[in-house]
């Protein structure tokens, strides 16, 4: 937790004030005893009903000036921990856009989105609780056992002896519960992994009819859960029984010693009446207390998963050189790429040049390490061995952000976000006006859909762009990365969802740019590759040609079985 609570420090006032007022409430709270036994052995015994409704007056003051008092404190408290879990969330989100490709592979969507939800609200509470409650309850425990001592002394032993033994209960069972908590915690990572799957791939689940399967899988993800949290539970569930019956036998004790203490004289009925309040005030601030230190328990188990985040550190560093005069010349020598925690490599010995303004057509079967070998540009991930030179820079000794300004990705599936056309394609280049917009829409073949939109660029974008089939979010997707007017572009079998008239038009477009970028083309159909300058054919993570169209088709086996599986020899020749 020491690298959370600094985030505290904005909120010092809010921190130092909370508990103040919540200690001044419980001041007053511990007057009422004294004035209930001054009511009942002057006023009731004397047999003076004015003193009576003065004492009720002082006593509805007293709860008055005592609820304004807890008010004020939960004001204070709130402001802190509402402050603090917001300044935690945006620290975390952005801690976790700094970690690479390999690192959020690693930690898992579900587990970062834990953090960001669960765990930071446990977390909130903690911080909202603690503040009200951690210095309020010991000072009423402490204090009504000091009003006691001030009552009868040997009456007041009774205090002294419970008060250790109900400590020694709550710590204990707190020290029992607190690794349970972090596992229960665990268990809802899986719970809200099974969840996203489900969600996101409900299409293919219908598709496969795998609902019943998958109803199953979460079923159990769930029952763990349930187990868990209700072995964590009946333990806890333990301390308020065992406290209120430590509390009750001291109650009965006390009021043995002072029957016989008023029978002597030595006490008045009021007194004791003052004395058994002040049990019941150490009996409720007890249980409030072990209700804190079973929050405060959830809490520190959740911050350390948060802190376990925190401490990861980006495992890619930024160079001092810029991006900003990029020209596209991308070299490959002798690269291999692994993903963190596989026994082989992705990519191995993979060499190769790309001139400014070329088009390099990549292709493979699935899984040969396509989308891995243009991600190394763009240094979403790192080579395990070789270089891939920049215009002559390692992609390494580059500044990130820089780097990837002059950079145009579209990846394979084609993400838009909820707002409007005009708002997605600003991704590209918040700055572009709306005549650089709709160029990019002409060369993505996307200006007829946005024209057939009622708003044209102000048009609606639900999430995930379900309002557009999948050619239509394509090409919206490819107009975004060309708003940035990018020096090297990377089309990710992003025309997958294109008829082939259409991917033609694309490719034709893309030439007719003005000094054009230097363009990676990923596809698995060779219609799409055959007329780039250059196609790079992958199998296995491995380089096993490259060349032209023509080239390939004579001199590259694997080229030749993916090129006739989609044109067959009787119907195309070597055309």
């Amino acid at each position: 937790m020491k690298t959370l609570l600094p985030m505290l420090k904005p909120y010092r006032k809010e921190c130092i004030l909370a508990p103040l007022f919540k200690m001044l409430e419980a001041s007053f709270e511990l007057m009422i005893p004294l004035v209930v036994a001054d009511m009942i052995d002057t006023g009731i015994a004397g047999g003076d009903g004015g003193y009576i409704v003065r004492m009720c007056l002082l006593m509805v003051a007293l709860g008055i000036v005592g609820l304004l008092s807890a008010i004020t404190a939960q004001y204070f408290s709130a402001a802190a921990a509402v402050g603090f879990a917001a300044s935690l969330r945006h620290r975390l989100l952005s801690h976790i856009l700094r970690l690479s490709y390999s690192q959020t592979d690693q930690l898992g969507a579900s587990t970062m989105v834990t953090r960001l939800t669960s765990d930071v609200n446990q977390v909130q509470n903690g911080v909202n609780l603690t503040l009200r409650l951690l210095l309020r309850s010991p000072f009423v425990v402490f204090g009504a056992m000091v009003m006691a001592f001030t009552i009868d002394f040997s009456s007041a032993l009774v205090f002294l002896g419970v008060i250790p033994l109900l400590c020694l209960v709550v710590f204990g069972i707190m020290l029992i519960t607190m690794p349970m908590y972090k596992r229960v915690q665990g268990a809802l990572d899986q719970v809200t992994s099974a969840a996203r799957q489900n969600l996101t791939g409900v299409r293919v689940l219908r598709a496969f009819c795998k609902e019943d399967a998958e109803v199953a899988a979460f079923r159990k993800s769930t029952q763990e859960l349930t187990r868990r949290q209700l072995s964590a539970g009946r333990i806890s569930a333990l301390m308020n029984p065992i406290t209120y019956v430590m509390i009750n036998l001291a109650v009965v004790l006390l009021v043995r010693i002072g029957a016989v203490k008023v029978e002597s004289g030595i006490l008045t009925q009021g007194l004791v009446i003052a004395l058994y309040n002040y049990m019941s005030q150490i009996l409720v601030e007890l249980i409030k207390m072990a209700n804190l230190i079973i929050t405060i328990t959830k809490a520190v188990a959740c911050g350390k998963r948060i802190e376990g985040i925190l401490q990861i550190l980006p495992d890619q560093e930024n160079g001092a050189s810029s991006g900003s005069s990029l020209r596209g010349h991308v070299e490959f020598r002798g690269v291999s790429a692994r993903y963190r925690g596989a026994s082989h490599e992705s990519l191995e010995g993979i060499s190769f040049t790309a001139q400014p303004g070329q088009t390099i057509g990549i292709i493979g079967g699935t899984g040969s390490g396509k989308t891995t070998l243009v991600n190394l540009i763009p240094r979403f991930f790192d080579v395990s061995q070789g270089q891939v030179l920049l215009d002559g820079v390692d992609v390494r000794d580059y500044d990130a952000a820089s780097l990837r300004g002059r950079i145009g990705v579209v990846p394979q599936k084609a993400v838009l976000f909820k707002g409007t056309i005009r708002e997605n394609l600003l991704w590209g280049n918040a700055q572009a006006p709306d005549s650089d917009l709709w160029s990019a829409l002409e060369i993505a073949q996307a200006r007829e859909v946005v024209k057939s939109k009622e708003g044209e660029l102000n048009s609606a974008v639900e999430q995930n762009g379900l309002n557009f089939s999948g050619g239509q979010r394509q090409r919206l997707t490819i107009a975004r990365a060309l708003v940035r007017k990018p020096r090297i572009l990377i089309l990710d079998d992003s025309a997958s969802a294109l008829d082939y008239a259409t991917e033609a038009a694309l490719r034709t477009a893309l030439k007719t740019i003005p000094d054009p970028p230097t363009t990676f083309l990923v596809s698995q159909r060779a219609a799409s590759v055959r007329y780039a300058d250059r196609i790079l054919v992958l199998e296995d993570g491995q380089l096993v040609g490259q060349g032209t169209h023509q080239t390939l088709l004579d001199t590259c086996p694997v080229y030749q079985e993916i090129y006739y599986s989609q044109f067959p020899k009787e119907v195309c020749g070597h055309g």
